[in-house]
């Protein structure tokens, strides 16, 4: 597959590192010079110093040999135009990022019109991530499965006595439940029955729903009780705009605090039902007098990380039952863990994660980047012609970096064990370490008659898919 991505930004380069492990042939486009040289060090992409939407560039490039382009750029006219001019000279399919919020009223007609074939926009993708784990009854929530059946929780163990040096082997009452990853020091770890959990590891559980539920009485992570009323939101970025809209017709009672005093105006304008408040949100007599200890959630989105952060820290510290901050800065993740908020999103990921999915298409349903981008949660239907059907996981000698977490079979859940099979229709949930993710695609590829152990002899070796 050969993609032209134009626009060597955050989502851009992104989406270049994610191509290139799963060997597709990358063309990154920008008119920054330090930027592509900074690329060129760090990955083995072809950089083209140049106007994306420059045609002669476009056909020097190979746009009619392209499969898929993707316009990144700062601009959403530019990306629009970029798209069209792909699509007319022969591009397969064309991915364009547009962010303005009076666009999103019209996207059916700019995807119809200008010949794009996907629109991504990060503020409105994190928007609706934010909402679905708010409306979840779970304090520490990743995201859902197979249509709500299966469910992935976090957990930060702590201190936990029951599971601090513990072998994943060896504990006890996890039978209907598997620890599918670990996030460790910022990094991701696929466990296997051997792996020992240390302090303040968070693990990522994979179960049916109820046991979920059961897990969460456990370790005292109950569901909560009252509805989600009050909401607090810092900062008015276009991630706050579409949040604050969202929950406002869900009749949540939203609180929108923005410094500029122009911007609060606007905001307060546009948004029906949402009480913005023109102030410094980092002035504590502030949010006291807006009554910040009341309120159910509070969510840093503005457009400097350490704000978001620190002050998700002030209102824990406070009593607000979920916190949550917007983050964008990678070299952050490795703190994010030990800080106690309830959650940190990245844009970027999580609009990365749609492309991915986009890309993959066929029978691949979600695709999930965990937090530091290293490692990925997907979901897929297995076909008939995939190359594991009717074969015990122990035998499939799959890689360390991967871990099936769930099948799901005539709507019931199966936690895998070692014997279990896949069978041709099956829905799998599967974590996989982003190096190995080609091996991954095999799931979802036909047979080709080719020796795949040749594939995964690579790794480190086989493992056993049975952890618990």
């Amino acid at each position: 597959m050969k993609v032209i991505i134009v626009g060597a930004g955050k989502l851009g380069y992104k989406l270049a590192e994610l191509m290139i492990q799963e060997e597709i042939d990358v063309t990154l486009i920008d008119t920054n010079h330090k930027v592509l040289e900074t690329i060129n060090e760090h990955m083995d992409v072809l950089t083209i110093e140049a106007n994306g939407i420059d045609i002669r560039v476009l056909k020097d490039v190979g746009i009619d040999a392209c499969d898929i382009l993707v316009a990144t750029t700062g601009s959403d006219e530019t990306n629009t135009l970029i798209c069209a001019l792909a699509k007319k000279l022969g591009c397969k399919k064309t991915i364009a990022r547009i962010r303005h919020p009076e666009y999103m009223t019209q996207l059916d007609f700019v995807k119809s019109e200008m010949g794009i074939d996907m629109i991504v926009n990060p503020d409105m993708d994190s928007a609706k991530f934010i909402e679905k784990f708010l409306l979840k009854q779970y304090l520490f929530y990743t995201g859902e499965f197979a249509s709500g059946k299966v469910k992935i929780i976090d957990y930060n163990i702590g201190y936990n006595p029951e599971l601090v040096n513990k072998k994943l082997k060896d504990l006890q009452g996890f039978e209907n439940l598997l620890i599918t990853a670990i996030s460790r020091d910022g990094n991701t770890i696929i466990p296997h029955g051997d792996t020992q959990l240390l302090v303040d590891d968070i693990i990522h559980v994979i179960g049916a729903d109820e046991d979920i539920g059961k897990f969460s009485n456990r370790f005292n992570l109950p569901r909560v009780n009252k509805d989600i009323e009050d909401v607090m939101i810092l900062g008015g970025s276009n991630l706050a705009y579409y949040l604050s809209k969202s929950l406002a017709k869900s009749k949540i009672s939203v609180r929108l605090i923005e410094m500029d005093r122009n911007r609060a105006i606007e905001l307060s304008n546009i948004l029906d039902d949402v009480l913005v408040i023109h102030g410094d949100g980092t002035d504590y007599n502030l949010l006291e007098e807006e009554m910040l200890a009341s309120m159910d959630v509070f969510i840093g989105a503005t457009g400097f990380d350490e704000q978001n952060l620190l002050m998700a820290l002030v209102a824990k510290q406070e009593g607000v039952d979920k916190c949550i901050a917007k983050i964008s800065r990678q070299n952050y993740i490795k703190i994010i863990d030990r800080l106690g908020i309830d959650a940190a999103l990245n844009p970027i990921n999580i609009s990365a994660s749609n492309i991915l999915k986009y890309i993959r298409g066929g029978k691949v349903i979600s695709v999930s980047l965990l937090i530091g981008g290293d490692g990925e949660v997907t979901e897929l239907i297995v076909g008939e012609d995939s190359p594991f059907v009717n074969i015990p996981l122990y035998k499939l000698n799959l890689p360390k970096g991967i871990i099936i977490g769930a099948i799901v079979r005539d709507g019931q859940v199966i936690i895998p064990k070692g014997d279990a099979i896949i069978q041709a229709d099956d829905r799998i949930v599967v974590f996989c370490l982003s190096e190995d993710v080609m091996v991954l695609k095999k799931f979802f590829s036909p047979k080709k008659g080719g020796r795949l152990s040749e594939l995964w002899n690579r790794n480190k070796g086989p493992r056993n898919s049975t952890i618990n």
